[in-house]
């Protein structure tokens, strides 16, 4: 894990802990040992749970997150996703005692990353569903490729960002990489080289643009993350699937290319009945009745590409991926 001393991180009494979650219902999904899966109506949530490591990302914990992303992207009854942490940190990069320990960590790793064969985030996973990081207390190192890679990112107010990477010895790649396509460039290198040295404020992460909302107090964040999911849950789960493809494809593409790509994803709408369905219901007054995805596989091809309106996707994505030597760096 990173070396962020304990008493470094906001106070387990006023962070965002299990005591505020909203009751989640966990039958039916896999009793992981590194993280909690279970959902709450229409949403589903995924708690990172290695708190006395502050959330460190272990080689069992990455397994799992990729079978967690699998299982609540195949629930038809989860329309949203919710990410967060349990404790005092959200994230804090890979767990380096793991991998300073045995050598086995390590290579396992390494082979990951020189095949570029990652699973531990939703975009990793081809996730579909909208995905919201809720940051609790401390995000460091490779916990940032679950704010670079969901959809909306809110934080408790007593949240801190910092990567540590350079200030051991290691390497700020992929994680930076996505946050360039969300905040200005400055604020990531200056981030990536100031190292352990300065942490952002949750203020200041709101003014960059890398979060849309604070959230205080920080015991309200899951129920607030609850609340905004609920709000998402409402739309067309197809309308919400395409625009997902339309709007991450675009970050591969240049503009003209994009925008053709978005016009794919627009008429693949057309005679899916929420089409229809959703105008009915505006008139009446009344809530929609959506219906599932249909006609194709709404799969996020590999490096977020939009898959072929005609075709099922069916790839797993490669991925922007794990954190360089992450140690909570």
């Amino acid at each position: 894990m990173t070396d962020i001393p304990s008493s470094d991180a906001p106070d387990a009494a006023d962070a965002g802990t299990a005591d505020h979650l909203p009751e989640i219902d966990t039958s039916g999904f896999t009793a992981f040992d590194t993280v909690i899966v279970g959902r709450r109506g229409r949403v589903g949530w995924l708690v990172n749970n290695r708190p006395d490591q502050l959330n460190a990302m272990s080689s069992h914990m990455r397994d799992e997150l990729g079978d967690a992303w699998n299982e609540l992207e195949a629930d038809p009854e989860v329309r949203v996703i919710v990410h967060t942490g349990e404790g005092r940190a959200f994230q804090t990069g890979v767990d380096v005692a793991e991998i300073a320990g045995d050598g086995v960590g390590m290579e396992r790793y390494r082979r990951s990353m020189e095949d570029f064969d990652i699973h531990f985030t939703a975009w990793h996973q081809g996730v579909t569903k909208p995905v919201i990081t809720a940051v609790n207390g401390i995000c460091a190192g490779g916990g940032f490729h679950w704010i670079a890679d969901a959809d909306v990112c809110i934080a408790a107010s007593d949240s801190q960002f910092f990567d540590p990477h350079v200030s051991i010895g290691q390497v700020v790649s992929l994680e930076a990489i996505g946050l360039i396509r969300k905040m200005p460039v400055e604020a990531v290198m200056r981030m990536a080289f100031v190292g352990r040295y300065e942490r952002m404020s949750a203020d200041r992460a709101y003014e960059l643009g890398m979060i849309s909302e604070i959230v205080d107090p920080p015991r309200d964040l899951r129920a607030r993350a609850q609340e905004l999911a609920e709000t998402i849950a409402r739309n067309s789960p197809a309308a919400m699937a395409a625009t997902k493809r339309a709007l991450w494809g675009a970050l591969e593409h240049g503009l003209t290319d994009a925008c053709k790509a978005g016009a794919e994803e627009l008429v693949s709408m057309w005679g899916h009945p929420d089409q229809t369905e959703g105008p009915a219901a505006f008139a009446e007054k009344r809530e929609p009745v959506w219906q599932p995805p249909a006609g194709r596989n709404p799969e996020i091809s590999p490096a977020g590409s939009v898959a072929p309106a005609t075709e099922p996707a069916g790839e797993t994505p490669t991925d922007r991926g794990a954190g360089e030597g992450e140690t909570g760096a």
